[in-house]
This record gives structure tokens, sequence and C-alpha cells, in this order.
């Protein structure tokens, strides 16, 4: 994903609302690949990349982002402060819980719910938190 101002972007006053960003083709393999995949490093975490849509500022930030998490991935134990919606794109995200997500499946999950995902297969998720989460490992 491209952060570089186009013309009509560079000549528009600071204070002027963003256009929107367009990431196209995310359900092929073309276009994810396409994506400006990063390392998600935190402890407990593994195989898991990132591309970040979105940060908010202030005491609880929320986030938008699109994670991949290759064949026997997993994310870290953690505690929801907020809400967060999961999108599955593509393969299978497991839940701790022994809950099976696939591709179409839209996943909410409450605050204060405790979780820890994983893929034995691999797996594409398009994910919006309205806050952080807390880790427990």
């Amino acid at each position: 994903m491209s952060t570089t101002p186009t013309t009509a972007q560079a000549g528009r006053p600071a204070d002027a609302p963003r256009p929107a960003t367009v990431l196209r083709g995310l359900l092929s393999p073309e276009g994810l690949d396409a994506l400006d995949w990063t390392t998600w490093s935190e402890p407990g975490r593994a195989g898991v990349e990132a591309v970040r849509l979105y940060t908010t500022d202030g005491p609880s930030p929320a986030t938008g982002l699109i994670s991949r998490m290759g064949p026997g991935a997993h994310g870290d134990l953690h505690e929801h402060l907020g809400y967060e919606a999961m999108f599955v794109l593509q393969g299978e995200l497991c839940d701790d819980s022994g809950a099976r997500y696939t591709t179409g499946d839209l996943i909410v999950v409450e605050p204060g719910s405790v979780h820890q995902v994983s893929t034995e297969t691999g797996c594409v998720v398009l994910g919006f938190r309205d806050a952080p989460t807390a880790p427990l490992s």
C-alpha cells in the first residue's frame, strides 16, 4: 500500500479530509500479494504478517488491519478491551474454543472475551478493533 501523495493530494490543505484508500483484488492471491506486508512481532504470536489500514489516536485507539497467517501460525492469548470484527478472506481460522471459521465467515468478538486464534492451513483475515487487546500470556 503506497503512502506517497499523488499530485492532487500534495496540493490540498493539511486540514482537508484525506481521500479514500482503495485496495483492489483482496479476494485474489495476486491482490493480496501486492500489499505491503510486515511481520507482526509480539510475544506469543508466530507466523503472522499484517497490513495496517489505520490506527486512531487517543487513549483507546481503534485499528483496521489485514492479517495473513501461514500454516501453523497463531496469535497471542489476549483479552478484548472493545469489540472486534473479523472477516475471513481466505483459508480457515481456528479459535481456542474449538470453533473453526472459513472463507466468508464474519466473527464479532465482544469486550471482555478472551481467546487465542490459530490456523492449521493458513488464512487471511480482515479485522477491525474499536479498542486494543490486553495480552495474557
